[in-house]
């Protein structure tokens, strides 16, 4: 292989790598709950209890603030970035960027606190 080649092929692998690192990894701000709490309200909250308190408006949708006793919080990003589809029987199939993934943890994460 040419050391064009080869600069090339490095300099793709460097490219997806941070692609897909998260912003505080990547030397970036780290992620912003209240970016993942408005993600959260937008796409989420018809059918989870997204804060606190209260119930989720549709009843076999887990409240989000439960969502760490079900799950480790890291294997939901996978999830996240791949689709979840079989959250419960009325949720449309759910794919987040990885930024969006990042802050939608990161709120997750306040939950617990």
């Amino acid at each position: 292989m040419s050391r064009r080649a080869d600069a090339w092929t490095a300099g793709a692998v460097v490219a997806v790598a941070l692609h897909f690192a998260p912003a505080a990894q990547a030397g970036g701000d780290p992620p912003d709950p209240m970016a993942g709490e408005a993600l959260a309200a937008a796409r989420c909250a018809e059918c989870h209890a997204i804060g606190r308190t209260g119930e989720s408006p549709v009843a076999v949708a887990p409240p989000f603030r439960t969502l760490q006793d079900l799950w480790p919080l890291a294997n939901l990003a996978e999830a996240l970035a791949e689709g979840i589809v079989t959250g419960h029987p009325q949720m449309p199939e759910t794919r987040l960027e990885p930024g969006e993934i990042d802050a939608f943890l990161a709120y997750l994460e306040t939950l617990s606190r």
